[in-house]
């Protein structure tokens, strides 16, 4: 009873403090259409603040160690647009217009020779010459939606306050990032900075390892099976690739989606059975690089998140936050695991958990074999 009168007396006396965080939590839920530039300008100046601070080690200005390496990202952003930008746009062109194809030979092929029929058949000539008028119009409608954009100012004035708040976010953030969490720091209860400080190393390594490692699996696992399925032939080989890639944050769903298009692909480009063996060979070499080499030594083994949970929390926060909560998924979890860790451990140090074991000397008496 006296935890329940300290716990009802702590309310009593810090009650504005709990109402003011929970209206700030409301606050936060109700600005969430709004949060993307800032939540995206944050994750870029944490991933760049490490650069930054050996760049200052070195002995330049925190200005220009953010600027160096704000002027990296911008430059390698932009070199891979310039790149891959016009093959990923041919690729996605051939991508619709091969659809039609794809479902006819499921229908008129694949699914026969397996010995089922559906008794249904599509005319693939009119579903290519529907889907080439609907392409042939994407210009119209890009002028349409502009028009409709112009003629209201302030969906105009939001999104492009939105796209170029993402750069000046990512650039402030990252040059007063330091100061910002020595400000934070200041803020905590002096009894509860010796513990909050390992907490925020340790959420630190943990998130820091989760975001960067999984960034350079993605990027290399899009580069493995782009450039794998292009050396076999596939012709759609590298916007599938990088679908691929990019899809392989959410454990297996990247390679389920990737493997199952290149098998369709390769079969409706070659109507043969024998270059399936090669999507087979280059999606099992992407597995085998990523579970035996990639992960293990770019995120290594700290996160301790089981894949369904990494499902889990993806599903989760898209269902609660939309767009934002996808973003901010994976590392909010990457956190809560370290949270949940420090919590088990409390818990089974708590009198409530340890209530009636038996003593040591008790278990020690009952580990004595019988005389």
């Amino acid at each position: 009873m006296d935890g329940l009168d300290d716990m009802d007396a702590s309310l009593r006396r810090h009650w504005p403090w709990y109402a003011g965080a929970l209206a700030a939590l409301a606050l936060l839920w109700v600005l969430t259409p709004i949060l993307a530039p800032f939540v995206i300008g944050a994750g870029i100046a944490y991933l760049g603040d490490p650069v930054a601070d050996r760049l200052e080690r070195l002995g330049l200005s925190r200005a220009a160690s953010v600027s160096i390496v704000f002027t990296a990202f911008a430059f390698a952003l932009l070199l891979l647009l310039v790149l891959l930008a016009p093959m990923l746009y041919a690729q996605s062109v051939a991508l619709i217009h091969n659809i039609p194809s794809w479902i006819n030979w499921i229908l008129d092929t694949g699914l026969p020779k397996l010995g089922i029929d559906i008794g249904t058949r599509l005319d693939a000539d009119g579903l290519q010459q529907i889907v080439s008028e609907h392409w042939s119009e994407a210009g119209d409608i890009v002028k349409s939606l502009w028009l409709r954009v112009s003629e209201s100012g302030k969906a105009f004035v939001t999104m492009a306050a939105n796209l170029l708040m993402i750069p000046i976010v990512s650039f402030y953030l990252m040059r007063d990032w330091d100061r910002l969490v020595a400000w934070i720091g200041t803020l905590i209860p002096p009894r509860l900075l010796p513990q909050a400080s390992g907490f925020a190393r340790e959420a630190d390594e943990v998130l820091g390892s989760f975001i960067r490692g999984q960034l350079l699996v993605m990027a290399a696992l899009a580069t493995i099976y782009s450039a794998g399925l292009t050396l076999i032939g596939l012709k759609l080989g590298l916007i599938i690739g990088v679908i691929a890639g990019l899809l392989s944050f959410v454990p297996y769903l990247g390679f389920a989606v990737g493997f199952g298009a290149a098998l369709i692909a390769m079969l409706v480009q070659s109507h043969e059975w024998l270059p399936l063996v090669w999507v087979c060979l280059v999606f099992g070499l992407g597995q085998v690089l990523e579970s035996a080499v990639l992960t293990p030594i770019l995120v290594g083994d700290k996160i301790g998140m089981h894949p369904v949970a990494v499902i889990f929390a993806v599903m989760a926060g898209g269902q609660l936050f939309g767009f934002i909560g996808v973003l901010i998924a994976l590392p909010a979890s990457a956190v809560i695991a370290v949270a949940l860790r420090h919590a088990k451990a409390q818990w089974l140090l708590s009198p409530l958990y340890r209530h009636g074991a038996p003593t040591e000397a008790q278990a020690a008496d009952e580990r004595q074999p019988p005389a």
